[in-house]
């Protein structure tokens, strides 16, 4: 019988940086710029109007962790690698400058390259990509990947012009297809959602995560993104589970009545009998098509049952609302869960992130 993967050798799937400081890392023009420029009011715009409600966090939650943090943090969870992600550069999707898109993209993963990857394996990058401008994304895509040794790159659940199915994105998914690079789509923003009027931010920040990945991921399902690149790995990151679970329903229903022309070819396409869940469930099997989880949520027994442990993988959000003792407790919410096997509870702890970062 399986045992499960023992303390100090979990992977956390999504873990944060705080990157309010990359200014000495932007490419000309952006350097030097004095009082008046970069670093008066920080590199990365608001994420949205939402954000500025005072409330109560947990003891040593949103704090300004570094490298040494981090790597305490990491011996006191158990964990042993984590996939970095930004925490301001997570509005990237609001900047309407491609230019300047593309120089704050540049200067945050030298930063990061600089600040946390050189320092040892247990830290894993992932490319902030200037979506604004797809040629250039997929260029600096390839740069960090090639050149960096990032595992792939982030685009924004929100904020850009396009949905991310767009056919303008085509580049950025030829060129991690062409790498065999992972891409994440990752909330934070939660403006133009229909939650702008909400007074208390707390269901501003239940509803957005996921809001924002149940439409990118309907945009790339339904635009035919996976089938046009065969080989391209998306994660969903930060919504929770549940979000899928609605939208495997929804999707599955709607679709069955209100079948679309596909006069191009470049829709969904479905084999004969199959629907949108099994579609999706077959990009699960694949390793393409994975799904970021806390270890708490209610449903994530039955998102296992529907669509395998290999669909998930713990994802810290360390040190954004959570402190290491939130995150034993998550981790050991999902050692102690009564349903799942040894094998699935090593999969969402260590081998579905492995297998999709290609650690």
């Amino acid at each position: 019988m399986a045992t499960v993967i023992p303390h100090g050798k979990f992977i956390d799937g999504d873990g944060h940086v705080i990157d309010s400081n990359i200014k000495d890392f932007l490419p000309a023009p952006y350097t030097g710029r004095g009082k008046q420029g970069v670093g008066v009011r920080g590199a990365f715009p608001a994420p949205d109007v939402l954000h500025n409600e005072p409330v109560h966090l947990l003891p040593g939650a949103h704090n300004q962790s570094g490298p040494v943090e981090w790597a305490e943090f990491l011996k006191d969870v158990g964990i042993e690698t984590t996939v970095l992600y930004p925490s301001l550069g997570l509005a990237i999707g609001n900047v309407s400058n491609r230019d300047w898109a593309i120089g704050l993209c540049r200067g945050y993963n030298d930063w990061l390259d600089a600040t946390y990857l050189k320092i040892g394996k247990q830290f894993q990058g992932m490319a902030l990509l200037p979506m604004q401008d797809p040629e250039e994304a997929a260029r600096e895509l390839r740069r960090c990947v090639s050149e960096l040794g990032m595992r792939g790159g982030m685009m924004p659940a929100n904020g850009l012009a396009a949905n991310l199915g767009a056919k303008q994105f085509w580049p950025v998914y030829a060129e991690a297809e062409r790498l065999g690079c992972a891409l994440a789509v990752h909330g934070g923003g939660h403006q133009k959602l229909g939650l702008d009027t909400l007074e208390s931010y707390p269901p501003v920040h239940a509803l957005g995560h996921p809001f924002g990945q149940m439409i990118s991921c309907a945009g790339m399902i339904f635009n035919g993104v996976f089938d046009r690149f065969p080989g391209l790995r998306v994660a969903y990151l930060e919504g929770g589970v549940a979000w899928l679970l609605l939208a495997l329903e929804r999707f599955d229903r709607s679709y069955e009545t209100h079948v679309p022309y596909n006069p191009r070819g470049e829709m969904l396409k479905l084999a004969e009998g199959q629907r949108v869940s099994g579609y999706i469930k077959s990009l699960v099997d694949q390793g393409r098509f994975v799904v970021g989880c806390e270890g708490d949520e209610p449903m994530i027994g039955e998102a296992i049952r529907q669509l395998g442990a290999q669909a998930f993988f713990f994802s810290s959000d360390y040190p954004h609302e959570v402190n290491a003792e939130k995150c034993k407790h998550e981790i050991g919410e999902i050692l102690e869960h009564e349903t799942l096997s040894p094998d699935q509870k090593n999969l969402v702890l260590r081998d579905t992130a492995q297998r999709f970062y290609r650690l």
